[in-house]
């Protein structure tokens, strides 16, 4: 498994101890499927890929495998919000505009994936996924809230409450 750290400018090295005001996050690139340790604090920077050098956008959904869901959503010093969808799910497709808004508007704060749930069936079975879409917010490696279907209001107050 190949694993890179950034640009100085946009990560920090993942080390033994903590760097004050440091969020790092670990995130496949998904051009060449190396794995990245980003500051989330810089990701407004556009880091790139230490292998590829393309950019590893977080101003959108990323995707997560279910090999990844461990490192990237519960090992994450941020907050994370993970939309469980599956592609031919009509109100996934729904709610999916709103997913990428809460990236773009959280850009630097909060990080935000997806994950498939056909195709990473033992984290969907994990997380008692029933019904999609299914939206869950993660902080520090737990559960802090969920939401079933389009609530936007109620999904951007918990972000919000939980970003204060």
């Amino acid at each position: 498994m190949r694993v890179r750290h950034l640009s100085p400018t946009c990560i920090r090295p993942r080390t033994t101890g903590t760097m004050p005001n440091s969020t790092t996050i670990s995130v496949r690139c998904p051009f060449c499927g190396t794995l990245n340790h980003i500051d989330i604090g810089r990701a407004a920077d556009r880091p790139q890929c230490g292998e590829c050098n393309k950019p590893v956008l977080l101003d959108r959904p990323l995707k997560v495998a279910q090999d990844d869901f461990d490192r990237t959503v519960l090992q994450a010093s941020a907050p994370v919000l993970v939309d469980f969808y599956a592609d031919w799910c009509a109100p996934c497709k729904m709610v999916a505009p709103f997913v990428d808004e809460l990236a773009n508007e959280f850009l630097g704060k909060l990080l935000v994936v997806k994950v498939d749930t056909d195709s990473a069936p033992d984290v969907a079975m994990k997380y008692e996924i029933r019904s999609i879409p299914t939206l869950i917010i993660f902080n520090e490696g737990a559960e802090v809230d969920r939401s079933l279907g389009l609530e936007p209001e109620r999904v951007r107050g918990l972000i919000q409450g939980l970003l204060a």
